[in-house]
This record gives structure tokens, C-alpha cells and sequence, in this order.
């Protein structure tokens, strides 16, 4: 089950929900407006610039996959 990230257009509030059927209505837990659109997830975003020093002191610098060095992450 996917979790979504809104915001509420009424009160700017900033919540998340579980979306277990796409067509339910979303509600703000705070105003209880219908009215949130739907945000960018932080994980579904780069962090960084995908480059590191040849030989740094990053933690994720060796092995592979993600956060390894081979996801482009760091």
C-alpha cells in the first residue's frame, strides 16, 4: 500500500496517507477539507549532485546498489 504526501490548499497543512483505494476522497486531518494536492515524495528525489571524491570518507563509498555508490545517490 502506497503512502502519498498532500498538503491541504485550505490551511496548508501537510500530512500523509496511506491510499488503499485510488478513488476514496482525501480529507485534512486538521480542517477536514477536501481540497490537497498531492506532493513530490522526498525518496523520490536526488539528493546530491551523484558524484564523490575519488577515495572520500562517505559512509555508502563502497560495495554497490543503492546507497553503495552504484544508485547515484550520493
Amino acid at each position: 500500500m502506497p503512502i502519498y504526501e498532500y498538503v491541504c490548499e485550505e490551511c496548508k497543512t501537510q500530512f500523509e496517507k496511506i491510499v488503499i483505494n485510488k478513488h476514496e476522497p482525501i480529507s485534512c486531518p486538521k480542517c477536514a477539507s477536501k481540497k490537497a494536492t498531492i506532493q513530490l515524495s522526498v525518496f523520490a528525489t536526488a539528493a546530491g549532485n551523484g558524484s564523490s571524491p575519488s577515495g572520500g570518507s562517505s559512509p555508502a563509498s563502497g560495495g554497490g546498489g543503492c546507497c553503495g555508490g552504484g544508485c547515484g545517490c550520493h
